[in-house]
């Protein structure tokens, strides 16, 4: 619980949300749960759209802190971050590098594989240069289903399931209109978990792990954030031991990639012989903080209110680096 002396700290609060990304409706909604959270609890929180606003008008603001409630890229991909770092304005989430890492499931996977952390196995392909003929190789390599993903965006945009070799073009394209690469991706048939993580470090501390049931098992646009037909089952209905061992999972997925704050850790879970296996699928460093969101519903479930969430994300706004105090620019410096 913050106390009102903690609250009264935060000072001038700017709550960052719209933005320019696909996910602009998500992230409208987002801000606003959280820009009425913070002023419920008494901070003095404003909200700012950097899609309507410039970033000489933030600062400008003269912010004392800023909570990030943007989706996806130009305010989840470390582009926003290097800026609040460079104006000194502490934020929430991961640093630069971190949030720019945790946008590319590509690189985001090799980093996780060097860690030995288990993830779906994958091919990456050039969304411009990838031919007809090197499309219908992928499933030789990884099977059928498999995943065609765009490795830059979030909330299930870009995103293909492929039963057979005649949907390969049509996922391609369909994820090729988003980004640069398409990311092929083994198919993990299983169950569907996230586990939500707050905290830096050592003190970083997994919440309960949620299950996911989509309808047919498609937890798409649609179903993520607009209807009432999925459902969640938190704390999921695992026994104590593989809890753990995803929850564990869940914090080595995090301080792999450095991150510190707060973000949400996606898995399949996959039964084989009668042992359930974990992959590791991405990392969200801005989670949605709608009415349909995860992290809100796992902080629900130890007793913490969405607008106690709120709060403690807030209170570790941090920047990566604080600039010395004693910095003047040397000759020849400008």
């Amino acid at each position: 619980m913050i106390s009102q002396d903690q609250i009264k700290a935060f000072g001038r609060v700017g709550v960052l949300f719209g933005g320019r990304s696909a996910e602009r409706e998500v992230s409208m909604m987002s801000g606003n749960g959280v820009l009425q959270a913070l002023r419920s609890k008494g901070v003095d929180a404003h909200p700012f759209d950097p899609a309507e606003r410039s970033l000489g008008e933030l600062q400008a603001e003269k912010f004392d802190r800023v909570f990030i409630a943007l989706h996806g890229r130009y305010g989840e991909d470390g582009t926003l971050q290097g800026a609040l770092e460079q104006m000194g304005l502490p934020y929430t989430g991961p640093g630069v590098m971190s949030s720019s890492i945790a946008m590319d499931k590509v690189m985001t996977k090799r980093i996780w594989l060097s860690h030995g952390l288990p993830t779906p196995r994958f091919l990456t392909l050039d969304a411009q240069a990838t031919t007809r003929e090197q499309l219908r190789l992928v499933p030789d390599t990884l099977g059928l289903p498999l995943m065609l993903k765009a490795p830059h965006e979030g909330s299930t945009i870009g995103i293909a399931k492929v039963n057979g070799y005649s949907d390969m073009q049509e996922g391609f394209d369909l994820c090729a209109r988003y980004d640069k690469v398409v990311l092929a991706e083994e198919f993990i048939r299983g169950r569907e978990l996230t586990v939500p993580v707050l905290g830096t470090g050592s003190a970083a501390r997994a919440l309960p792990v949620i299950e996911i049931r989509a309808p047919e098992g498609n937890y798409d646009y649609q179903n993520k954030y607009f209807t009432d037909d999925t459902k969640y089952l938190c704390p999921a209905p695992l026994d104590e031991e593989l809890t753990r061992h995803l929850q564990n999972l869940a914090v080595q997925a995090f301080n792999a990639l450095g991150c510190r704050g707060w973000s949400r850790v996606d898995f399949m879970l996959r039964e084989v012989d009668g042992k359930a296996e974990p992959y590791l699928l991405e990392i969200n460093t801005s989670p949605g903080m709608t009415g349909h969101s995860l992290v809100p519903m796992a902080a629900k479930a130890v007793g913490m209110s969405y607008e106690d969430l709120c709060c403690e994300i807030l209170q570790m706004a941090a920047l990566d680096m604080t600039p010395s105090k004693d910095w003047t620019p040397q000759a020849g410096q400008s």
